[in-house]
């Protein structure tokens, strides 16, 4: 399994706290956490400070009616990739006009996906005044604790893209 990060709340907490501090806001766009990004960052006192809209986009309905997204914006594209995950947090930064769009896309299990994707595995995208991407591979089939670890992941990313290491 690959390393894993602190606890949801834990991270959610400095990630809120740095938004604020930054005065910026965030949207989010999941589908294999379920909602659990959101949730932890609105968990946190002054949520409103900083969190300004999320949506559990699941299925291609949902993409379109919750994102706008076209045939035209996926040409190319499939879901579970750096590319569709860089695209939908780019949509949900626009559409609510966060300072960040963050976004998570993967296969939670028990079994692979339906483009033959692995349990466990999920694309994260941060797109905002930099823009990071990252593939995580858990090793974990357990459909709740990988969508636990994928949240952990994309929120991790968030945060390391907020506060990057001094060169």
């Amino acid at each position: 399994m690959s390393d894993s990060p602190e606890a949801l709340s834990v991270i959610a907490a400095r990630v809120g706290a740095a938004l604020r501090a930054r005065g910026e806001t965030v949207a989010v766009t999941e589908s294999s956490a379920g909602g659990l990004v959101s949730a932890a960052l609105l968990a946190i006192p002054g949520a409103s400070a900083y969190f300004l809209g999320g949506a559990v986009v699941y299925s291609r309905r949902a993409g379109r009616g919750l994102l706008g997204l076209t045939a035209e914006d996926m040409v190319g594209l499939r879901g579970e990739t750096e590319p569709y995950a860089q695209l939908v947090a780019g949509k949900a930064r626009d559409i609510h006009r966060a300072s960040w769009g963050i976004a998570e896309s993967g296969a939670a299990g028990p079994v692979g996906s339906p483009y033959g994707d692995p349990a466990g595995r999920v694309c994260l995208a941060v797109v905002g005044a930099f823009v990071a991407l990252e593939t995580v591979m858990t090793g974990e089939t357990d459909r709740a604790m990988n969508m636990d670890l994928f949240a952990r992941h994309l929120l991790a990313l968030f945060e390391r893209t907020l506060n990057p290491p001094a060169t």
